[in-house]
C-alpha cells in the first residue's frame, strides 16, 4: 500500500515539518510508505555540504540550509516537488542507491509520456535532457526512512536559477517541460503520470489518497491528512 497526498502550495519549512513528523512516526510504527506532492513559494535551499557562495543574488527570496544531499537549488511556482517517505528496510527497496535509481526512473518514464527523453548523467545527480537539467534530486535518510526528494520543472520560471549556481554546476543549463515543449503543461497531468510510474517502479500493490487510518499524535497542526500530526 502507498499513501499519497497533494499538499498544494505550501511554505518550504511547513512542508519540511510535515516530512519530519511522518519520518518520526514511521520509525516507531509500521504503516504504508507515503508520497507527498507539493508546490513551494519561491525559495532557495542548500543541501548538506553545499557551498553558500553558489547563492549569488537571492534578493527577496529566502534561503534555507537543509539536510538533504546536493548543493543549492530553487523551488517555486510551476514546479512539481515530490517527497517520498519510504522505508528502505522493505525487501523491494534494499539500499539508498537503488532507491535513487528508482526515483530517477520514475521521472524518466514520466517525461517520456510527454515525448521528452530524460536521461541520467553520471556522475551528476538529477535528470537531464542533453546538457540541460530538468529535474533535481536531493534525498535524506534517517534510520532507514527517506525524506526530501525530487523537483521537476514543469512550468517553472527559469529566471530564478540565474540567481544561483544550480547544484554547484556553473556550466549546466536548467530547463523545464514547458520550455522543451514550447507550451505550458498541465501540472495535474504530470502528477497523475508520476504517481502511476512511482507505483509501478517501486512495486506497490495499491494506493490510497488519504491517511485517515493512521494514528498520528494529537495536538499538532492539521495538514489535511484526515488526522492531526
Amino acid at each position: 500500500m502507498l499513501f499519497f497526498k497533494d499538499l498544494g502550495c505550501m511554505d518550504y519549512l511547513a512542508a519540511l515539518a510535515v516530512q519530519e513528523q511522518l519520518v518520526r512516526r514511521k520509525q516507531v510504527e509500521t504503516f504504508a510508505d507515503i508520497l507527498l506532492f507539493v508546490e513551494h513559494p519561491h525559495v532557495f535551499t542548500i543541501g548538506r555540504g553545499g557551498d553558500d557562495a553558489n547563492v549569488l543574488v537571492p534578493q527577496e527570496v529566502p534561503v534555507y540550509r537543509t539536510g538533504r544531499g546536493g548543493d543549492v537549488t530553487y523551488h517555486g511556482p510551476g514546479q512539481l516537488v515530490v517527497y517520498p517517505i519510504v522505508d528502505l528496510r522493505s525487501k523491494l527497496r534494499k539500499d539508498v542507491h537503488r532507491y535513487v535509481r528508482n526515483l530517477e526512473m520514475t521521472a524518466i518514464r514520466t517525461l517520456k509520456d510527454f515525448n521528452l527523453n530524460g536521461t541520467r548523467r553520471s556522475p551528476y545527480t538529477g535528470i537531464w535532457i542533453n546538457d540541460r537539467k530538468i529535474a533535481a534530486i536531493g534525498v535524506a535518510v534517517r534510520r532507514c526512512i527517506t525524506f526530501h526528494g525530487l523537483a521537476l520543472n514543469v512550468n517553472t520560471d527559469l529566471s530564478y536559477f540565474s540567481r544561483i549556481i544550480p547544484c554547484g554546476l556553473a556550466w549546466a543549463e536548467v530547463t523545464s517541460m514547458a520550455k522543451e515543449l514550447g507550451a505550458t503543461q498541465s501540472v495535474e497531468r504530470v502528477k497523475e503520470r508520476f504517481l502511476r510510474h512511482f507505483v509501478d517502479v517501486f512495486g506497490y500493490a495499491d494506493i490510497k489518497e488519504e491517511l485517515k487510518d493512521v494514528n498520528f499524535p494529537a495536538g499538532q497542526k492539521d495538514f489535511g491528512f484526515g488526522a492531526t500530526i
